[in-house]
């Protein structure tokens, strides 16, 4: 008994009783939503990022005396590319151009503001190691920009799992519209109904569904309620966090 309980006590044997039950719990999972690719969203669904988010455009806007509240933040910035976050902010249409400018000064800012406090979501190294280990081919579909995607693999060693990553460079409409996903399937030649995209925004549960997937939300960032019109509503990656 005494070697039982030694035995189910030892760090390394319950890490690899965690990992078992969560390749089990994935396989279920596949199964049931007959999955053959993953897409991900990035902030708020890689790593619990948006308040830090909201925190900096808080800061960022004061300097041009303007407010925002949370609620206004998750209704019409989160999940949205930097461009219509601006043009929503400024009340104006914006170049490429000029919307860059402001963007690359604000994720700079956030970037010194995160990076103390930089990690994966919980249950996230566990799910993307158990979908590799099926064979399902991964993507990030994010509507940040690339130098914010480094920033997160310099601290997140995880870019070995994702075939592919589109950002919102590489599309012209932004969340809710499709267009972002149905790019990614296309990558992963996969086609959008056989794809399973994570999300913890509307807008991002919107274009999945939108682009035909089936869809994960995560609340990390808005309510089960506000993502109603996923699949499947999870607190976090953990393994019991997917019981069907």
């Amino acid at each position: 008994m005494e070697r039982v309980v030694k035995k189910i006590c030892n760090p390394f044997f319950l890490q690899y009783l965690t990992k078992l039950n969560m390749k089990n719990t994935v396989e279920k999972l596949v199964n049931a939503f007959d999955v053959r690719a993953a897409i991900f969203d990035l902030d708020g669904t890689l790593i619990d990022n948006n308040s830090f988010h909201l925190e900096t455009w808080k800061k960022y806007l004061q300097n041009i005396g303007i407010d925002i509240s949370e609620e206004a933040y998750r209704k019409n910035i989160n999940g949205r590319t930097n461009k219509d976050a601006l043009e929503y902010i400024y009340n104006k249409k914006m170049t490429d151009e000029e919307a860059m400018v402001y963007a690359m000064e604000k994720e700079a800012l956030y970037r010194e503001i995160y990076r103390p406090f930089i990690k994966p979501v919980d249950g996230l190294l566990w799910l993307l190691d158990s979908l590799h280990q099926l064979n399902i081919p991964m993507a990030i579909a994010t509507s940040g920009i690339q130098v914010n995607i480094d920033f997160m693999f310099e601290h997140i060693p995880i870019r070995q799992y994702f075939k592919e990553i589109v950002n919102s460079s590489h599309i012209k409409k932004g969340k809710p519209d499709p267009e972002i996903y149905l790019k990614a399937a296309s990558l992963l030649n996969i086609s959008p109904s056989h794809c399973l995209a994570f999300e913890d925004a509307a807008v991002g549960v919107q274009s999945a569904k939108d682009a035909g997937m089936k869809v994960i939300a995560i609340t990390t960032t808005q309510t089960p309620e506000e993502l109603k019109e996923a699949d499947l509503i999870v607190p976090d990656f953990e393994a019991p966090s997917f019981l069907l």
